[in-house]
């Protein structure tokens, strides 16, 4: 259906229109109309795109969601150079910089515009005729990856550029970052999610930037800062001062650093930098440094560029955060998954801002490679100006009768066993279901969804039952009586009625479910399923041997020894035979040993796309699995069957192309009911 010309009238008012808020908001940071006004022609636009389809176009603001993943990130030639800088790391190499640019250019003083070194992704983006056609990384400095469906996603991104004097090509140099306060609420979203985490800004920005589906960089907090141009056409079009340039970009729609400063003479760029090192940590971004660059473009050419680093700019990188003090402890805490991790008792010293008392040494092994021990004088820096670490040991300084630092063997919280894990250089309490340190982990992941799915026993209720002394282990749990659950915040009649029920209801499971319950280590819920059908019963899969484990498909060296380890601690077992006295039973599994090979979807590989009505994905999964099916993520030549539901993503076209079986829902519950 075409669009009536009142229809298309309005489209083009409202994409104007929230373009220009767009601006107001990322740009000026003075918006104009409240959240609520800006969603209502947000919403509007939407609604008449979908009523006329043909009035979508690229440019429009609802279109940055993100299009459809790509097979991979292509090559970008940058038809000017995105050069490195060199590094600067005290106020004489600022001196000695100023010096050099004073007599190539036979001028003093020199104009310089000082501005934050952001610390984040590089990125070139590339306009023509004032639409945004391409965007890339930098790259080796001459080619990066085309990231231009991903670079749309982001707000900040001008899609075209507003006000006059528009060239007919333009390259923008800028930094890709997510902001301080995202990334936290970022990086707490991902662990609650169980995904991965990202050790820093930078990381998680270059790392959301060069994602494949351009819909999950759509829902990354990334930013962009302009700070450059790269080509031009006409270059008329461009002021004959950086700051000017910065204006003008600014002016045409792009978000520049409203830190930036116009100075005069090395001694006002050295003012300026010690200015951002006292507001570096109020900062709402990461940055580390500050660039100093040449004010005037035409001495800019002048100067030209030795190799890939210009002659008119410099870095100067913020001094490292360090100072010497003495470890007077060593100490252990125990995580919420059992691993020991040493800590340093430090004599306070003022580090990075902050009195510095503790620092990680991180684990056994690297306290074993920097051979620190307790009484050493140790250098401390506050890692990414949050972490403190030890660095190193003045060796010089360390007294006499000092001995090497060993692991404990037994839990410093519950006297568990300590065992080692040599891939991960990590030491781990064993007592996984009674140890205090992992309380509130453990009972959060036994009373899961798919573990024993007592629903309404959150974190924060876990919390509260753990404070007031009302549970310290799972088994506890049912014992919970209605007057406990009443004291606690936020608990009412119905709500602690629901939980008593959820609790008595999670009583009837499976032996699967039970076992990944446990929460012992690497076990999940594949691998539940397997030791279920293998031993039948919980008795059998409690008396095996290591060796004995190892024999059963899909069960390694690695995994058979944390199984053992967990059943051959008495306080585990103790655990698990109070859950049994409590009501918690399970059917027997029906086939089990040299049977479960033979089951009768064994040797088939399935891989679930779109949604089923009747069944959620991880229940049609554990269905499979139950018939010794496969589950895979992802379609290849070696999948049997595609599990089709409604909306199926792109793993059906690739299905198709390979020629694999596909299955409607009405079919896969055939082919289910038919095997069982």
């Amino acid at each position: 259906m075409v669009a009536p010309i009142e229809a298309q009238q309005r489209a083009q008012a409202l994409r104007i229109s929230i373009n220009e808020h767009n601006y107001a908001y990322y740009v000026l940071d003075d918006p104009i109309i409240p959240d609520v006004e800006y969603d209502r022609l947000f919403q509007e636009l939407q609604d008449l795109e979908r009523t006329y389809p043909d009035l979508i176009i690229l440019e429009s603001p609802t279109q940055r969601v993100g299009s459809q993943p790509l097979k991979a990130l292509g090559e970008v030639k940058h038809s000017a150079p995105m050069l490195s800088l060199s590094n600067g790391f005290s106020k004489e190499a600022l001196v000695d910089f100023d010096r050099r640019v004073r007599a190539r250019l036979n001028a003093d003083p020199i104009s310089y515009v000082a501005e934050p070194k952001f610390d984040g992704l590089a990125v070139n983006l590339l306009y023509q005729e004032g639409v945004l056609v391409q965007g890339a990384t930098r790259g080796d400095g001459f080619t990066g990856e085309n990231v231009t469906h991903n670079i749309r996603t982001i707000s900040t991104v001008p899609l075209w550029l507003r006000g006059d004097k528009i060239p007919a090509l333009l390259e923008v140099r800028g930094e890709v970052y997510m902001p301080k306060a995202q990334f936290t609420r970022f990086n707490q979203e991902q662990a609650v999610k169980g995904n991965r985490t990202f050790i820093n800004p930078r990381n998680a920005a270059a790392g959301s930037l060069r994602q494949l589906d351009p819909a999950i960089t759509a829902r990354r907090p990334l930013v962009l800062c302009c700070y450059g141009v790269g080509s031009i056409e006409p270059e008329e079009v461009l002021p004959i001062w950086h700051s000017e340039t910065l204006i003008q970009l600014q002016q045409w729609g792009f978000p520049v650093s409203p830190n930036f400063k116009e100075v005069m003479g090395i001694e006002g760029c050295w003012e300026y930098c010690q200015q951002l090192l006292e507001l570096r940590e109020s900062l709402p971004y990461e940055i580390d440094g500050v660039v100093i660059k040449v004010n005037n473009l035409a001495q800019q050419r002048d100067l030209g560029v030795i190799t890939r680093a210009p002659r008119w700019a410099i870095a100067y990188k913020f001094p490292a955060q360090e100072a010497l003090t003495c470890l007077l402890d060593i100490e252990i805490q125990v995580g919420r998954t059992g691993v020991l991790t040493p800590v340093a008792k430090l004599s306070p010293i003022f580090v990075g801002g902050v009195m510095v008392s503790k620092a990680t040494l991180h684990n056994e092994h690297e306290i074993q490679r920097k051979d620190i021990r307790v009484g050493d004088t140790v250098y401390v820096r506050r890692a990414g100006d949050v972490i403190p670490e030890v660095v190193k040991v003045i060796l010089e300084r360390r007294p006499t009768g000092s001995y090497p630092f060993k692991m404990p063997k037994q839990c410093p919280v519950c006297n568990a066993e300590v065992v080692k894990d040599t891939e991960r250089a990590a030491a781990r309490c064993s007592g996984g279901l009674y140890c205090p340190a992992q309380c509130k982990g453990r009972i959060k992941h036994f009373a899961s969804r798919r573990a024993m799915d007592i629903q309404g026993l959150g974190e924060k209720l876990i919390d509260q039952l753990i404070q007031k002394a009302l549970i310290k282990d799972v088994a506890d749990l049912y014992q919970l009586r209605m007057d406990q659950l009443l004291i606690l915040e936020g608990i009412g009649q119905k709500s602690a009625t629901n939980l008593i029920n959820a609790i008595e209801h999670s009583k009837d499971t499976t032996l699967p479910r039970f076992l990944y319950a446990l929460g012992i280590r690497e076990v999940g819920e594949a691998t539940a399923q397997i030791l279920a059908k293998e031993f039948g019963c919980l008795e059998a899969l409690t008396a095996v041997s290591e060796e004995q484990l190892q024999q059963v498909n899909s069960i390694g060296p690695t995994i058979a020894a944390h199984i053992a380890t967990f059943f051959r601690q008495p306080h585990n077992r103790q655990i698990i035979y109070r859950l049994q006295q409590a009501g918690v039973r399970w059917p027997e599994e029906q086939q089990h040993g040299s049977l479960f090979r033979a089951l009768p979807l064994s040797g088939k590989t399935f891989v679930l796309t779109g949604s089923l009505e009747s069944m959620t994905r991880n229940q049609a999964k554990a269905q499979l699995q139950h018939l010794g099916g496969k589950v895979n993520t992802s379609v290849s030549s070696k999948v049997d069957y595609l599990v089709v539901g409604a909306h199926p993503g792109s793993s059906l076209e690739k299905a198709e192309k390979l020629k694999i079986k596909l299955l409607d829902e009405a079919h896969f519950l055939r082919l289910l009911t038919s095997k069982v």
